[in-house]
């Protein structure tokens, strides 16, 4: 068996080999804490796989042991010790733990997150049931049970019950055959043994199991239900199984268990995979830590795992059946092979039921006793003595001397015996309780016990040190149980010897080891102990007897060599042939010893004797022989055992053993015998002194100790002041090493000291050099810089120069164009106009020259008749016509002063908005003189000159613009008298040949030039501008004039046509015929108004 320590280790191997062992768990796994101290493991749960499970400590750490790959791993501290584990069967990576602050908590073990926290119970949660959909589980504490939905981890439902009926259990089943309909039911129990049924959606009760009448309350403080819903065993503080129909809903069946069983903890079922999930093999884990496992229909006791000395607290199934992991009462984990543990069954597996009906028992419900020894079956009967009926297979025997416990018979083994010449190994230890009786007297040794260690062993392991402390422990407890039964075996010191191969044998059972020890001291080791404290001389004298009728060359040959039944026999006997034999040749021989009367073991010392002639007879020495029985030999154990048999058959009966030993007595049930086969005497004397010895030895010890103690105390001060001299020269040694040490540091020091000031002066030179170097190469750097800069400035300057220069000429040629191209429309115009005016005078002339003629002839005939009132109305028309002519002047006088304000508005606009570009040009112009006056570091004479440098080459801009300017307003002003001068084609000519002159003789007109760089204020009011900035608004300013000079013309076409009109109706409306003056007025009148309807000539001047 393997033992794991995990100790603070967060993950791991469960076991680093694979044991192979068919006896015992697989492995061991504690947990030991800082100072050898061990954190006991509280609780264990399966997942739905079987292969791992998780398992939480007393610190609050839960565990994972992956058993399939072999892997443990820290998946969760809580902080806090877990009152149950449960695993959620919808997420299989999430389980439920109950802590001791009352709430339940969900945790993942892959993320190691918490999923969710439940709250709501009062006291400690007991169990955690869930559903097999794993969608709700139950949580059961002392007062209350609660319902929980675990998609939303909320409380569904929530049993109140009073505080006089505690809850024990909830169990969630249901029902997955196909003969029942599937049901989600809780299944409750109440502290009164009161069972319902629930259903869990709605807590509604279904059903009540009746409470069984027979005999005393039995406290159901444990459960199982098999798997497919259909039964259910409860059991409590009692050694009674009930078995329930649900479907019946009735009590069909009571188990009782061993009376070594009072009261039972757990139940759990063993799954199979071919039982169609009714379940048959249940285990139940007793009060003594011993966990049995049976048939639940034919009442057969299995096997078992667990004793008094390796109790178990908790046990949990796999689901797949495989495995068992059970916590120790010593807070470790025993992980068990369910294969293993069938291979090596240590119970009965064809053991019978006994059937009793009592007065208390129902008789509707029979009563089963499990046994492991002889089971019998009665029938009922009416309030009388039982009458007991032993069912015996067909064929049985009928020599009752030759029936074994368990329905084994003894010459059935015999013959096996015979024809093998051993039992089977599997079923060795069944046959060894069959054949020795064994009573398995729980109490009697839990009292044994119970009494703790024997003073006269607590110092076995000094005389017998054994590597395995397991099994140091178990020969240790199996001999003080011994010595508290019979003082005698306190005191035989070959005791450990004859012991210690049946401790070894049955170290997982304890309770057997001692038993058949027990028995093997009360009839194989008879009159052992009547020469106490001499070897049995009678005994050794029976054995000489027979080897002296058997073979008496190699009996004499012993004499003749000194030798002594006391060194050929009794090394035998106190060992039990363990020294000289192998283990399976020890089982063989005890197979056959165990069978046969007690004097055969005497037998099979002769008959080793008598097999090992040849090598004893060419021994002469005593350590020869002492040698030869003291260690193994090469022996055929098969034909020493046929050699036993011969000489048993073949002694004569006056020397014979056989009438001195009486027949084989089993151990008495309940109670075990008095030994009392001994001096006594000798032995209360021997225990006496022994006491005295003891404590005679406890006061040397108790003086030695507190002698060494006041040794130690003196060696320990003689020894601090050894230290203490030898620590002050030490001291004063190296406090002078120090001074010396520290007067070379200093002088090292120092010179370190000069040595770095030195240093850092050169750093300071070299710091200040590389400074000066540095500062030099930035001002060389900032002259280069600005050099550039200026040198940049200067390249730019010469550019934008350049660039205006070739704009200001390029700007002068579009001009010229431009008042070419004006002059040429402007003769166009002209040309247009004489036309059209002289084809209306002509025209108008022949009109008149028409209407002149009508007139003459009218008047002639009308002069006579109308000779005075044609001078009234020749008047009349007169003064009408000249009312005419200055009303039509007075209204194109309006219009046009209202135009020539309009025009005079907008150039007072474009004044401003030029005067506004100047200054801001100016303001640009000072901060570039600025920064070049800065850069070149030139005087600002030198700048004066150059602007006026620059002024003298962009004179012809400046001279187009005024041109311009001056031309634009003298084209139509009105004058100081309130007349409007239109100037002929030739003034305009005139001037521009004016300031052509002008441009030639640039000296003559240098005081009208204007500065674009000056700042005196009488240069601030000049008009001139930038040409490239005001091209286009000069342009606008054109097309604008020639609209208004179309305007103006189609105006005087219409005001012709309309006096021209009015003047030939006053003619057809003259009736007299007038005179030649009238006639001239008239013609003049016309000729008046048709020139007035048409364009002046240029050259006029037109006076209202």
């Amino acid at each position: 068996m393997q033992v794991t320590d995990i100790g603070n280790k967060e993950n791991g191997k469960i076991w680093h080999r694979k044991s192979n062992s068919r006896k015992g768990p697989m492995v061991t796994v504690v947990r030991s804490a800082q100072q050898f101290k061990t954190v006991r493991f509280l609780h264990v749960a399966f997942d739905t796989t079987g292969e791992s499970f998780i398992t939480g400590d007393h610190h609050g750490n839960i565990y994972e042991f992956d058993i399939g790959r072999n892997r443990f791993r820290l998946v969760q501290k809580t902080g806090q010790a877990c009152t149950a584990l449960a695993f959620t069967l919808r997420r299989t990576s999430e389980f439920l733990v109950a802590l001791a602050d009352y709430t339940v908590k969900c945790f993942d073990k892959d993320t190691k997150q918490l999923v969710s926290w439940m709250r709501g119970h009062e006291g400690a949660v007991s169990s955690i049931s869930v559903h097999s959909s794993g969608r709700y589980a139950i949580t059961t504490s002392s007062d209350t049970a609660q319902l929980w939905d675990l998609d939303t981890f909320q409380r569904k439902r929530k049993l109140n019950i009073r505080q006089s009926v505690g809850i024990q259990k909830q169990v969630f089943f249901f029902f997955s055959g196909v003969f029942l309909p599937h049901s989600n039911t809780i299944l409750s129990c109440f502290s009164d043994d009161s069972i319902f049924a629930w259903e869990s959606d709605t807590l509604f009760c279904k059903y009540q199991l009746p409470l069984p009448d027979c005999g005393p309350q039995i406290s159901y403080k444990a459960f199982a239900v098999t798997k497919d819903g259909k039964n259910l065993v409860s059991a409590g503080r009692s050694n009674l199984l009930h078995l329930w129909c649900l479907e019946n809903r009735q009590l069909i069946k009571v188990i009782q268990m061993p009376s070594q069983v009072r009261t039972i903890r757990q139940l759990e079922f063993l799954p199979d995979n071919f039982d169609s999930g009714a379940n048959q093999i249940l285990g139940v884990l007793s009060q003594d830590g011993v966990m049995r496992f049976i048939n639940i229909h034919t009442c057969k006791l299995l096997f078992q795992i667990g004793s008094l000395d390796n109790a178990l607290t908790t046990v949990d199934v796999s689901p797949n059946g495989r495995h068992i992991v059970a916590v120790m009462d010593n807070g470790s984990i025993n992980i068990y092979c369910f294969q293993s543990l069938t291979e090596e069954l240590t119970q009965a597996l064809n053991s019978e039921v006994v059937v009793v009906k009592d007065k208390k028992v129902d008789q509707t419900v029979p009563k089963i006793k499990v046994r492991s020894g002889a089971v019998q079956k009665s029938a009922p009967s009416s309030g009388r003595r039982a009458q007991v009926k032993i069912l015996r297979p067909t064929g049985a025997f009928d020599d009752k001397e030759n029936e074994l416990p368990a329905g084994l018979n003894r010459k059935r083994l015999v013959g096996l015996l015979k024809a093998f010449g051993e039992y089977p190994a599997k079923y060795r230890m069944f046959v060894w309780r069959s054949l020795l009786f064994l009573p398995e007297n729980y109490a009697a040794y839990s009292n044994l016990t119970d009494k703790g260690l024997h003073t006269a062993h607590l110092s076995l392991h000094e005389k017998y040190p054994i590597k395995n402390q397991k099994l140091q422990r178990g020969l240790q407890r199996v001999l003080s149980a011994l010595a508290h039964w019979a003082a005698i075996f306190g005191e035989v010191e070959y005791l450990p010897l004859v012991a210690f191969p049946f401790v070894k044998l049955f170290q997982n059972n304890p309770l057997l080891c001692f038993e058949v020890v027990a028995t093997v001291i009360v009839n194989w080791c008879q009159h052992w102990f009547e020469y106490f404290p001499n070897p049995p001389l009678n005994i050794l004298s029976m054995v000489e007897n027979v080897l002296a009728h058997h073979d008496k060359e190699l009996l004499q040959h012993l004499v003749d060599c000194g030798i002594t039944s006391q060194l050929y026999v009794w090394p035998l006997l106190e060992t039990l042939f363990s020294e000289v034999l192998t283990r399976d040749e020890w089982l063989r021989l005890f197979d056959n010893i165990f069978t046969n009367h007690p004097s055969f073991l005497l037998m099979t010392c002769v008959a080793y004797t008598t097999c090992s002639r040849e090598p004893l007879l060419q021994c002469s020495q005593k350590q020869d022989f002492e040698y030869f029985f003291h260690h193994r030999n090469n022996l055929d154990v098969g034909a020493m055992i046929k050699e036993a048999y011969r000489l048993s058959t073949n002694t004569p009966a006056d020397i014979h053993p056989k009438t001195m030993l009486s027949d084989f007595t089993p151990l008495t049930k309940e109670q075990y015998p008095v030994f009392n086969q001994y001096p006594e005497f000798i032995v209360e004397y021997q225990s006496r002194e022994r006491e005295k010895i003891r404590l005679q030895e406890m006061e040397y010890l108790r003086e030695r100790q507190e002698l060494s103690a006041m040794h130690a105390e003196f060696v320990r001060r003689q020894a601090e002041q050894e230290t203490y001299y030898a620590q002050q020269e030490l001291l004063q040694k190296a406090e002078e090493e120090r001074r010396n040490t520290l007067a070379q540091e200093e002088e090292k020091l120092t010179r370190q000291r000069e040595k770095l000031a030195a240093m850092k002066r050169e750093l300071k030179v070299k710091e200040l050099q590389l400074l000066d170097a540095s500062r030099r190469r930035f001002l060389k750097h900032q002259q280069e810089t600005k050099a550039s800069q200026i040198e940049k400035l200067d390249h730019e300057i010469k550019r934008k120069m350049n660039l205006r220069d070739q704009e200001t000429a390029a700007a002068i040629q579009d001009l010229e164009v431009r008042q070419m191209e004006l002059e040429a429309q402007k003769r166009r115009l002209e040309e247009h106009l004489l036309k059209e005016q002289e084809e209306t005078e002509r025209r108008v002339d022949d009109e008149v020259e028409i209407r002149l003629r009508r007139s003459e002839r009218e008047s002639e005939s009308l002069a006579q008749r109308l000779h005075k009132p044609n001078k009234i109305i020749q008047n009349q028309e007169a003064s009408l016509a000249e009312a005419c002519q200055q009303h039509l002047d007075l209204e194109w006088e309006h219009e046009v002063v209202g135009r020539v304000e309009q025009v005079e508005a907008e150039h007072d606009r474009n004044r401003e908005r030029l005067t506004e570009i100047q200054w801001q040009t100016e303001a640009l112009e000072n901060r570039l003189t600025d920064t070049v006056r800065a850069a070149a570091g030139k005087t600002w004479e030198e700048v004066v000159n150059a602007k006026v440098h620059k002024e003298q080459i962009h004179l012809s801009p400046g001279k187009t613009g005024h041109l311009r300017k001056t031309s634009y307003f003298s084209n139509g002003l009105p004058t100081s008298n309130g007349t409007i001068e239109v100037n002929h084609p030739s003034t305009s000519a005139a001037f521009i040949n004016q300031q052509q002159r002008a441009e030639v003789t640039p000296q003559q007109q240098g005081s009208t030039m204007v500065c674009l760089n000056s700042n005196s204020p009488t240069e601030s009011n000049s008009t001139n501008f930038s040409l490239d900035r005001c091209r286009a608004q000069l342009d606008d300013g054109e097309r604008e004039l020639l609209k208004e000079i179309r305007e103006l013309r189609q105006k005087l076409a219409a005001r012709a046509k309309e006096g021209s009109s009015v003047s030939s109706q006053s003619v057809h409306t003259l009736s007299s015929p007038v005179s030649h003056d009238a006639c001239v007025t008239s013609v003049c009148l016309v000729n008046k108004t048709g020139r007035s309807s048409s364009t002046p000539h240029p050259s006029r001047v037109l006076k209202f």
